[in-house]
């Protein structure tokens, strides 16, 4: 029984009750990428985009702005083959003066946007994301 019957194949939400192992091992038996990044070290914009950047081995210029890392999240992915899916999880994003609410906000609509992006290329992009 697949852990993703009641999950949508393209949304953001927060992992809940899901533990990272059973996701990895989920993407691992539907051969989808799992990417996964530990963010809590990071204090402002500049530096959760890196960590995110280094996490999932995205060029550097991605992990400059939000535009960037969209664009890696669709265009770039899209144009190195075909996609099984996508199983990605962000843990710990940070709640800091330099990344509060907003940026975290901006953040996950960035993932939103990649999400439906891939949704009309019918890719499942599954993200799953907690706050520290």
């Amino acid at each position: 029984m697949s852990l993703f019957l009641t999950v949508p194949p393209n949304l953001v939400q927060s992992i809940r009750a899901f533990r990272i192992a059973e996701l990895q091992e989920e993407a691992g038996r539907l051969g989808q990428h799992f990417l996964y990044a530990y963010c809590n070290a990071g204090l402002t914009k500049q530096q959760v985009l890196g960590i995110i950047a280094e996490a999932f081995r995205f060029p550097k210029p991605c992990g400059k702005n939000f535009d960037a890392l969209r664009t890696t999240l669709t265009e770039t992915l899209f144009e190195a083959g075909a996609q099984p899916g996508f199983v990605i999880v962000l843990e710990q994003l940070p709640n800091t003066q330099k990344f509060d609410r907003e940026a975290r906000e901006t953040l996950l609509d960035v993932f939103r946007d990649a999400a439906d992006w891939w949704a009309e290329k019918k890719v499942p992009f599954r993200v799953f994301y907690s706050f520290e």
